[in-house]
C-alpha cells in the first residue's frame, strides 16, 4: 500500500476525532506499518504530557493499517484487546509508531505496537488482538 492508499483508508474507516490526529504513513509492507503522529500541544493533558488516550488511538490505528496491508486490503475488523504500557512520558515532538502482525489466524489477528519519542526512546508498548468480521 502506498501513502495515498493508506490516507484514503484512514479517511474512510476512522472516526472523525481519530482522523484529527493526522497520522502520517511512513512505511507499510506485508509485515508492518510505521506511522508518524505529528506533535500538537492539544494532545497534552493538564500534566503537560501527551494523553494516554492519544497513544491508544494511534496504536489501534497503526495496527489496523498493518493488518490491512497483511491481508492485501481492508476487511471489517474489531479490536478485541489492546493491552498498553506507558513507559515514558512524552511532552513534545513527533511520535513514531511501529505496528506489526505477530500472527494472522482465520478469525483473530495478534499484533504488537511500539511508540517512540523524538529521541528514539520507546515510550509506549502495546499488544493487540483483532477479530476479523468477514
Amino acid at each position: 500500500m502506498d501513502s495515498t492508499e493508506i490516507t484514503q483508508l484512514l479517511d474512510r474507516v476512522l472516526a472523525p476525532w481519530v482522523r484529527a490526529l493526522t497520522l502520517t504513513p511512513i512505511k507499510v509492507d506485508e509485515e508492518s506499518a510505521t506511522l508518524r503522529l505529528p506533535f500538537s500541544g492539544e494532545w497534552r493533558h493538564s500534566g503537560g504530557m501527551i494523553s494516554g488516550q492519544v497513544f491508544m488511538a494511534a496504536a489501534d490505528t497503526a495496527m489496523v493499517v498493518a493488518i490491512t496491508a497483511a491481508l492485501g486490503g481492508f476487511k471489517p475488523m474489531s479490536t478485541v484487546s489492546l493491552n498498553i504500557s506507558f513507559m515514558r512520558a512524552v511532552r513534545k515532538g513527533d511520535v513514531l509508531i511501529k505496528a506489526r502482525v505477530l500472527r494472522m489466524g482465520r478469525n483473530l489477528v495478534f499484533g504488537e505496537v511500539e511508540l517512540f519519542d523524538e529521541g528514539g526512546n520507546m515510550a509506549v508498548h502495546a499488544t493487540t488482538t483483532y477479530a476479523l468480521l468477514e
